[in-house]
């Protein structure tokens, strides 16, 4: 009986030894095809330009004094839209719009080939001083760090032109519309 018992506890404890050594190949063969299809998933985002987007700007009914700026990735790679847009009320304007600091997204909008981030803006309220009716709007993307990238885009306003003042600034690229023009 004694021989039964040792020759069963071997062969049980080889048993264990095997299996286990048969369990981590397989972990280990499942971090490796996790990993190749992450691999090939990985595809390089770019930072959205007037090169790789298409713009377009509108005027709303709510909001008073807004417009929706529409940025639409015409790419092939998904394109990340940092930060807010420069834009330059008027042929003549010296200083772009302020951000309104106020509307930060919780991340970079990513725009996948076709998608599109929207930017609010007022135009001018009440507060605001002096202004002018202006007939374009010029718009800058900016890169990771808030500087002025690539050329500059230059929209035509809607109605023969729109009334900007002292008071006019721009949100932050949202994901969408509603979110744009809460503000």
């Amino acid at each position: 009986m004694r021989i039964r018992s040792r020759f069963a506890s071997r062969t049980a404890a080889s048993s264990l030894v095997v299996a286990a050594a048969l369990a981590a190949v397989g972990v280990q063969a499942t971090a490796q095809t996790a990993s190749a299809a992450t691999a090939k998933k990985a595809v390089s985002v770019v930072t959205c330009t007037t090169a790789n987007t298409k713009l377009t700007v509108t005027q709303v009914s709510r909001p008073i004094n807004h417009l929706l700026l529409k940025a639409t990735n015409t790419g092939t790679k998904p394109c990340y839209a940092y930060i807010a847009p420069f834009l330059r009320a008027g042929a003549d304007a010296q200083a772009p719009l302020n951000w309104a600091d106020e509307t930060t997204p919780q991340a970079v909008v990513t725009l996948d080939p076709g998608k599109s981030a929207y930017a609010g803006i007022t135009t001018s309220s009440p507060e605001g001083e002096g202004g002018a009716k202006e007939k374009t709007l010029g718009v800058i993307f900016t890169n990771r760090n808030g500087k002025a990238i690539n050329g500059e885009k230059t929209l035509t306003l809607p109605g023969g032109g729109v009334f900007f003042n002292s008071a006019a600034n721009v949100t932050y690229w949202q994901d969408n519309a509603q979110d744009a023009l809460a503000w």
